[in-house]
């Protein structure tokens, strides 16, 4: 039979990422290419103890169906967690429980966005966001980043010329793949001009616990009077990825629509999650987990960075990342990128090449992506030492 696919995803293709995991899980690569938690950081005990209790006390709440919104009790306890740990919450938002963050892209772009449309990010971004606005059919238009941030008079100019600019898609904090945050002037200013300009934006925040030096700059959400900004929430990187828990907070006519898209996808995020997780948050002491993650990251990224001084530099240079999981990496001029990426490869080092993250793959890059929270201190130091023999060589 001949397959005809939507014209809405004929242009979509794997991810690039997905691509080179086909060599990471084999394990006689090293794969700097991934973006999970450290092994040593699920609460695993805890999720176990929480998850025996419930199904011994009340296992028709995990496995019964639940509401959209989802589970009163974690929607109750988050809106007053964010709002007073981050200022995060007014009268006119509410929240609602997804299948992890990336679901939050796809009920919001689905839900305020005509084909057509644009969508203003920076650039490089998260992919995992780019093939759902693309999904959509949105016009993307990468925004081009400093060392502390989307560059602001760059945004300005594309929102004065694009034509139907719907929102802006953000990560502030620790961005994936660059590693960098958005300074406080310039979250202020990316607040102004939305609100000038009237396009909403989505911030997208799966990192921001995850800081390692430096003081917490407060979220562009917790400037929002205006009801313009959807924040994007996830437990993902703080307790488990695979239990798909996200939350969103935002306008509730924006939140009222996403509901009832939720319910033709999934009907309701898995309650069992739901449950554990606010359990955890409520009976466990979660700042000391935090703290616990913070460590175990800290450690890692220090190694990371002695190894990159030791093996790549001055060569290969990167951006400054005080927090998250990533490190975006620069080659000299004249080096190939993807030349680069399949030469590691060839030495069994799984790296992401940076067009990965670009609003078209097509448009030149000298960056590449590496991961350090997934690997043993043993795989990141034969890695970066692999890395750096590839690059000596190629110069």
């Amino acid at each position: 039979m001949e397959y005809k696919f939507s014209e809405r995803v004929l242009s979509l293709k794997p991810s690039a990422i997905r691509e080179i995991f086909k060599y990471a899980a084999d394990p006689t690569y090293i794969s700097l290419s991934a973006g999970n938690p450290a092994p040593e950081a699920f609460p695993a005990k805890q999720l176990g103890e929480i998850s025996a209790k419930l199904m011994a006390e009340n296992p028709i709440l995990a496995l019964q169906y639940s509401t959209t919104e989802g589970y009163v009790p974690l929607r109750e306890h988050l809106k007053d967690y964010m709002k007073k740990t981050h200022n995060v919450g007014r009268d006119f938002d509410d929240l609602i429980v997804t299948s992890g963050a990336q679901q939050i892209m796809d009920l919001f772009t689905k839900s305020i966005l005509n084909e057509g449309e644009t969508v203003l990010c920076e650039a490089p971004s998260f992919i995992g966001s780019l093939n759902d606005f693309r999904s959509y059919r949105a016009k993307l238009v990468g925004i081009p980043m400093d060392t502390d941030g989307m560059n602001m008079e760059a945004l300005e100019k594309a929102l004065q010329t694009e034509r139907n600019v719907k929102f802006i898609y953000t990560i502030p904090n620790f961005q994936n793949p660059s590693g960098i945050t958005m300074s406080l002037e310039k979250r202020r200013r990316l607040y102004e001009l939305a609100k000038q300009y009237g396009v909403m934006i989505l911030e997208d925040n799966p990192y921001g616990d995850l800081r390692y030096e430096g003081e917490p700059l407060p979220t562009i959400k917790s400037f929002d009077e205006d009801g313009i900004v959807l924040y994007a929430g996830s437990f993902s990187k703080v307790i488990s990825p695979g239990m798909r828990v996200g939350y969103a907070i935002g306008p509730k006519p924006v939140l009222a629509k996403m509901t009832v898209c939720k319910q033709g996808q999934d009907v309701h995020t898995n309650i069992w999650s739901q449950v554990v997780c606010y359990r955890f948050m409520t009976e466990y002491d979660f700042d000391a987990h935090l703290e616990g993650l913070r460590a175990i990251y800290t450690k890692k990224r220090a190694l990371l960075l002695d190894l990159m001084e030791k093996n790549l530099a001055p060569h290969i240079t990167w951006d400054p990342f005080n927090g998250g999981l990533f490190a975006w990496c620069h080659l000299p001029k004249g080096v190939d990128m993807m030349a680069f990426v399949q030469k590691a490869l060839e030495k069994k080092v799984c790296v992401v090449p940076g067009t990965a993250f670009l609003t078209s793959e097509n448009e030149p890059c000298d960056a590449f992506r590496i991961n350090f929270s997934t690997p043993t201190d043993e795989q990141l130091t034969k890695g970066i030492e692999l890395l750096g023999e590839t690059i000596r060589e190629m110069i």
